[in-house]
C-alpha cells in the first residue's frame, strides 16, 4: 500500500502529473470526508456552540470558573481576558454585570474588583467535549428500542431480499422459457418508476392485510429489488451450465443445485446487495414513517426526527443522533467493501 501510494512518474523528482494527481485525491479526500468529520466533532458541542456564527470546527466553550472567598456563590463564573494597568492581558472572572459595565475579578484575588467596559474583553475560549449530548440521549426517548426496532428491520429486510432475488435470478439467468427476456425487461422498467407514485397503493395493501404499525409491514413491500435481481442475474450468468448439467445427472435437485452451488458461488455479488440493502433499509424514512405510528414502534430515523419540532430545534441531540446511526452501516461497508469491485466487475463480465 505504501509503494503504491508514493508511486510517481518522475525518477528522482515529482512529475507535474503527480502534483495534479495528488491534488486531485486530497480534493475528493476533503470532499468525502470533511461533512462527516463536521459532523462529528459538532455532535460534542453544546448547544450555544452550535449556535454561535462564524462556526469553529473543534467544539470551544467560554471558559468557566469558580470563585472563593467572599465572591464565591457557588455558581461558575465566565473569564475574559482584559488589559491591565500595565497595558499586559490578563484573565479576569464576571462577577456581574449591568448594561455594558461589567464587574470582573481576578479568581487568584476575588477581593479586588474592577469596573470594565464589555467591548475591551475578549471572552477566553477553550476545548471543551460535551459528552452529554450522547449521554441525555437514554433519557429523551427509548434508545434500545428504537435500535431493536431498526436492527430487526434491516436484518431481516436483507434476509428476505437475499433469498427472493437470488432466486428470481437463479430462474432468469439459468432456466430458459417462454417470455423469459420479457419478464426480465418487465422486472428492469420498474427501475423507471419512482417510489413515490406506488406510496398509496403500497399502504392500501400493507393496511388491507392488517400490518399497518407492524414492522413486518415496512419489512415486506421492499423486499424485492429490481436492481438486486439484475445484479445477481448478472453474476450468474458467469456460472459455467456444465457445473449445473453436472449436479443434474447426479440426480441432484433444483433447490439442492441453488442452494449448494449457485448461491456460494454468487457470495461477491450477494455481498453487494447485501451492503445496498443494509443501506437502504437502515436510511429509510418516508415508508416507516407511513406505516409506523406508534413511538415503541419507531426506528432510529424516526426517533431523529422528534428532536426536531415546529419551532426550535434539538440541533446537539440530532447531530449526535446522527452520528450513531452512521456507525453500523460504516461497520457493515468497512467489513464487505472489498466485495464490492468485485462483485460488480464480475456481474458486468456477461
Amino acid at each position: 500500500m505504501k509503494n503504491f501510494l508514493t508511486r510517481t512518474r518522475g525518477r528522482r523528482r515529482l512529475h507535474w502529473t503527480d502534483w495534479l494527481s495528488y491534488l486531485y485525491l486530497l480534493m475528493g479526500l476533503l470532499l468525502m470526508f470533511a461533512p462527516v468529520l463536521w459532523l462529528v466533532l459538532s455532535s460534542f458541542k453544546s448547544e450555544a456552540a452550535i449556535s454561535e456564527f462564524p462556526p469553529t470546527l473543534l467544539p470551544y466553550t467560554q471558559k468557566m470558573v469558580k470563585l472563593s472567598g467572599a465572591a464565591d456563590d457557588g455558581k461558575p463564573h465566565p473569564v475574559f481576558t482584559v488589559k491591565g494597568a500595565d497595558g499586559k492581558p490578563r484573565e479576569m472572572a464576571e462577577l456581574r454585570r449591568m448594561g455594558i459595565i461589567a464587574t470582573m475579578v481576578d479568581p487568584a484575588q476575588p477581593g479586588q474588583e474592577l469596573k470594565i467596559n464589555i467591548r475591551e474583553r475578549k471572552p477566553v475560549r477553550e476545548v471543551s467535549v460535551a459528552t452529554g449530548n450522547y449521554t441525555e440521549l437514554f433519557g429523551k426517548f427509548n434508545f434500545l428500542q428504537n435500535l431493536n426496532n431498526s436492527v430487526f428491520i434491516t436484518v431481516m429486510a436483507t434476509a428476505i431480499t437475499l433469498l427472493f432475488n437470488s432466486m428470481a435470478a437463479f430462474a432468469l439467468s439459468k432456466y430458459r422459457f417462454t417470455g423469459q427476456k420479457a419478464v426480465l425487461l418487465l422486472i428492469v422498467a420498474t427501475l423507471m418508476i419512482p417510489p413515490t407514485i406506488i406510496l398509496v397503493p403500497a399502504f392500501l395493501i400493507v393496511s388491507g392485510v392488517g400490518l399497518f404499525n407492524s414492522l413486518w409491514g415496512v419489512i415486506w413491500p421492499a423486499v424485492a429489488t429490481p436492481t438486486g435481481v439484475f445484479l445477481l442475474r448478472q453474476y450468474m450468468l458467469t456460472i459455467p451450465d456444465e457445473l449445473i448439467e453436472a449436479a443434474r445427472m447426479d440426480n441432484a435437485s433444483e433447490w439442492r443445485i441453488y442452494w449448494k452451488i449457485v448461491l456460494p458461488l454468487s457470495a461477491p455479488a450477494l455481498a453487494v446487495l447485501a451492503i445496498f440493502s443494509v443501506m437502504w433499509r437502515w436510511n429509510d424514512f418516508l415508508w416507516p414513517l407511513l406505516v409506523l405510528s406508534k413511538p415503541e414502534n419507531f426506528t432510529l430515523q424516526l426517533a431523529l426526527n422528534s428532536f426536531q419540532g415546529e419551532l426550535t430545534t434539538e440541533w446537539h441531540y440530532l447531530l449526535a443522533m446522527t452520528v450513531i446511526t452512521l456507525v453500523p452501516v460504516t461497520l457493515v461497508f468497512a467489513f464487505l467493501q472489498k466485495y464490492i469491485a468485485t462483485g460488480i466487475a464480475s456481474a458486468g463480465v456477461k
